[in-house]
């Protein structure tokens, strides 16, 4: 263990498994004291169970760790409170917030019910809010803390089957950067990571699967088979959480592997002008495959026959 983060208090939502787990060892290795919050549900959010929070809370304790485990849900205002509230109660603050809970219901669009479309987004964008929310409070108090979302390269890019999903995680991106400019005052700072790594979620997706969408042109870009492990993501989470971080705020850090890299924040990459008068179909027509058109790729062509 060491003491970069000696005397903080974190919370970790989703941290019965995966990359969740592997952020909780990381930050306790680093002297962290750490709320383990995981409700023990399945991938797609059914069932509960005290099982995995405890068993990583006590990983971290036979480490020489400081933990405790948390089983509330972070898609309601009172799980999401309560959470926070643990740390307050047994730890007298909170330092760090890394929300990595999440599930998913895959299926196409015209196939998705009003149910799947909830419960994706509740756990992954309204649970995010809610623990920022209690969590900022009381950071906003102190004048520090860091907060650490999970974003998704299929939020930023997109996925078939996982309109749900993407909707959830692009929604974290754009929190992501406006939290970060209302707490930054504060001495706060609020960041997103894309990981890419094998988990229970990401297991749903077989070889077979991922071959498909290779040859189909629809798998993401900069991952490849077999993904690689979780705790490939934990020391660039805690590495966020410490003091030496504190100049980054409002950004996305892609992990992959050996991969570290910067997203971008959406930009122009093309603009045209007309000098008088507005826009009219016929110009546009005329113009865009010459200007903003020119060299853009349909990634879902139909299909021919």
């Amino acid at each position: 263990m060491t003491d970069r983060l000696k005397d903080k208090v974190a919370v970790v939502t989703g941290a019965g498994n995966g990359i969740g787990r592997a952020i909780a060892l990381a930050i306790a290795a680093e002297g962290a004291k750490v709320v383990v919050n995981d409700l023990g549900c399945s991938t797609t959010g059914e069932g509960a169970s005290s099982g995995p929070a405890d068993q990583v809370a006590e990983e971290i304790r036979r480490a020489g760790g400081t933990a405790v485990a948390n089983y509330d849900s972070v898609a309601t205002m009172a799980g999401g409170q309560a959470i926070v509230q643990t740390a307050i109660n047994q730890f007298g603050r909170i330092d760090i917030l890394a929300n990595v809970a999440g599930n998913d219901r895959g299926r196409m669009v015209f196939n998705l019910t009003e149910e799947e479309w909830d419960i994706v987004i509740a756990v992954h964008l309204k649970g995010t809010f809610i623990t920022t929310k209690f969590a900022s409070q009381l950071m906003r108090q102190q004048k520090s803390g860091r907060i650490i979302n999970c974003t998704s390269a299929a939020g930023l890019i997109g996925e078939p089957g996982h309109s749900n999903y993407c909707a959830a995680k692009a929604g974290i991106a754009g929190f992501t950067r406006a939290v970060a400019r209302e707490l930054g005052r504060y001495g706060i700072t609020v960041n997103a990571f894309m990981p890419g790594a094998a988990t229970r979620m990401a297991g749903l997706v077989t070889e077979e699967i991922w071959k498909k969408r290779v040859e189909e042109g629809t798998a993401l870009p900069g991952i490849s088979w077999p993904l690689p492990p979780p705790e490939d993501v934990a020391p660039v989470v805690a590495y966020l959480a410490t003091d030496e971080a504190a100049h980054i705020n409002g950004q996305i850090i892609g992990v992959i592997g050996p991969r570290v890299f910067l997203y971008n924040h959406p930009t122009e990459v093309k603009t045209i002008y007309k000098k008088e008068g507005r826009w009219t179909v016929e110009d546009l027509i005329e113009l865009v495959p010459l200007t903003l058109g020119q060299g853009l790729v349909n990634p879902a062509p139909p299909k021919t026959q």
